[in-house]
């Protein structure tokens, strides 16, 4: 957990947040969620107050549109990566078993539950100055006209363009019950022979998700 603070660069004071962030609901009752929902708050605070700042002209519609963009569960997986989060997670024997330390959902809360208990060690200006290095490139790289369309918009739009009929989306499976549910969905374009499978707290964001690997694949 050493390595997992430098690169954080935040030293705790209270090193039972840190672990408490990096449990698995699979391992206890004593896991992450909590401090996930404290981080997700947080961080969309933060972010939002950026965004706010940066761009004094675009309208609310826009500016929420581009913090989605920027928050997305892939893009905090993302992140989590980076940080080689996957390194200090406990996860339960199933979750071991299935590769859960690989899985985006699973990283991406991990990444916001550490938020959060950075929030509960110290303070909310601490944990500002930390998001906003984490996402500096990203701020940095940011468009308003990102925001202006979704990624099944811009693959669906490019698919027309090229004259291919459009995708189709398919739930696979469901795990876990009510708010702790995640939703395993499937994109494919039949005519590209292009399949991608995501997995989110939410069917739109697992259709988004999915749109955006095809967009990249496409794109490339």
């Amino acid at each position: 957990m050493e390595k997992l603070q430098k690169k954080f660069t935040y030293k705790f004071n209270d090193i039972a947040l840190l672990k408490q962030a990096l449990t698995h609901r699979s391992v206890s009752k004593s896991n992450n969620e909590r401090l996930e929902f404290l981080g997700d708050s947080v961080l969309g605070c933060v972010i939002s107050e950026e965004l706010y700042l940066r761009y004094p002209l675009i309208d609310e519609g826009q500016l929420s549109r581009l913090r989605s963009h920027l928050v997305r569960g892939q893009t905090l997986a993302n992140l989590a990566k980076n940080l080689n989060i996957s390194e200090s997670l406990t996860l339960g024997h199933g979750e071991l078993k299935s590769g859960g330390f690989r899985r985006e959902s699973i990283l991406a809360d991990a990444f916001e539950a550490i938020l959060g208990a950075i929030f509960l060690d110290s303070d909310y200006v601490t944990v500002k100055n930390i998001i906003l290095n984490l996402f500096n490139d990203l701020l940095n790289q940011a468009k308003p006209e990102d925001s202006l369309k979704d990624f099944k918009t811009q693959l669906q739009e490019l698919l027309q363009k090229k004259g291919h009929s459009l995708p189709s989306y398919e739930l696979i499976q469901t795990k876990g019950k009510d708010h702790n549910a995640i939703f395993y969905v499937s994109c494919t374009v039949s005519e590209l022979n292009l399949t991608s499978e995501k997995n989110a707290k939410s069917i739109k964001r697992a259709e988004q998700a999915c749109a955006q690997s095809i967009l990249e694949e496409i794109l490339k």
